[in-house]
């Protein structure tokens, strides 16, 4: 510590009172952090096509960042944001969701989120490209 720095430290009594003054001077704002945690957390969208199964794992990882800074939000509204999380192939699980009125927890979600997946995916009629033919019966008797 420069000789500046080391005379304000003097001043205070124990080691705690100088750990203290080091944080509140240099930490890293926990407000900060949390800004940026739940930013994250109510911008990321999960693209079509792309896997349930590693949106869920990110948003939990959100939710378990956002719940470790104490940021005051309950379960209903982590599940709620993400399920807004999600694109529109979903709305029939969402609506489903919200309609039966069901209570689960997030891991709960990400299941059922991977189960709906699987299902629905499987069913996709695959689309077939070819080319239109436009042959005619050619007549025989004239």
């Amino acid at each position: 510590m420069t000789n500046e720095i080391q005379k304000q430290y003097d001043k205070l009594e124990n080691v705690p009172s100088i750990m203290l003054r080091m944080k509140d001077v240099y930490a890293v704002r926990d407000r900060h952090i949390r800004y940026a945690a739940t930013k994250a957390f109510f911008r990321t969208k999960m693209t079509e096509g792309s896997s349930v199964y590693s949106h869920g794992v990110k948003m939990l990882s959100l939710v378990e960042k956002l719940k470790d800074l104490k940021a005051g939000l309950n379960n209903d509204t982590y599940i709620d944001v993400i399920l807004q999380s999600l694109p529109p192939s979903y709305d029939p699980f969402i609506v489903n969701y919200n309609i039966n009125g069901l209570e689960k927890s997030i891991h709960e979600l990400i299941n059922m989120l991977v189960q709906y997946e699987a299902t629905t995916h499987k069913s996709e009629p695959a689309v077939l490209v070819g080319e239109a033919s436009t042959s005619k019966a050619k007549d025989k008797g004239a």
